[in-house]
């Protein structure tokens, strides 16, 4: 009897990168892609619809970024495993994924040779991180047992609706424009991207666009 194949979804908003995890995962015999995205509100939206084993996703997409997609990848399909693709190993990032619910999470620089790896051991229920962010991961935990807190705390607590406003509007788009992607009317909107202007005390688009980029929250502005 052959045992049913671990599905997958893949997220990259560049084509190359894609379509090669796309041929790499298709080329194992107990894995298939059965759907793949440009944006991580795509991958939602897809995840939603398909409910795959294991989603991967980059870290750095357009509308939405992986960290937030995971995480509402994890409410709206709990049964779906998460990887992310990175090209950070600082313990910002990772511990951000962490708390969104990634099961794993990878550099991307070595993802060709330890992706299949992780999607078979996080669709076994397992976690896996790649040997850099190992490194970091026993540092920081070794830190906080010696009572030294978390390495990188997140010193601003935006809620994950003001991370998708402030990410919309690095990206360019304007408050109509945000209020119609996020389904939001433009007044909310408005209250959203004030809260973040205050929260992070930036009140240009400037400054917001860097702060987005340095914290991985866009790859780039349009």
């Amino acid at each position: 009897m052959t045992s049913r194949k671990i599905t997958v979804l893949v997220a990259d908003d560049h084509t190359i990168v894609r379509e090669g995890l796309k041929s790499l995962i298709s080329g194992e015999k107990d894995m298939e892609v059965v759907a793949d995205v440009d944006t991580g509100r795509a991958a939602v939206g897809a995840a939603s619809k398909i409910h795959p084993d294991v989603a991967v996703l980059d870290i750095a997409m357009p509308l939405l970024n992986g960290i937030d997609a995971v995480a509402q990848i994890r409410r709206t399909c709990p049964g779906t495993a998460t990887v992310l693709l990175s090209m950070h190993a600082e313990m910002e990032y990772v511990h951000r994924a962490v708390e969104a619910g990634a099961s794993a999470y990878l550099i991307k620089h070595r993802a060709v040779s330890e992706l299949l790896t992780a999607i078979r051991e996080v669709a076994k229920g397992n976690a896996y991180f790649s040997p850099a962010v190992n490194k970091f991961l026993v540092g920081d935990f070794r830190s906080q047992a010696r009572g030294g807190g978390p390495g990188n705390g997140q010193p601003h607590a935006l809620t994950q609706r003001e991370r998708e406003v402030l990410q919309l509007v690095a990206e360019g788009y304007s408050n109509k424009e945000m209020a119609t992607e996020l389904s939001i009317s433009v007044k909310t909107i408005e209250k959203h991207r004030q809260s973040v202007m205050n929260k992070l005390e930036i009140h240009t688009i400037a400054g917001l666009t860097r702060y987005a980029m340095e914290r991985g929250l866009t790859a780039r502005p349009n």
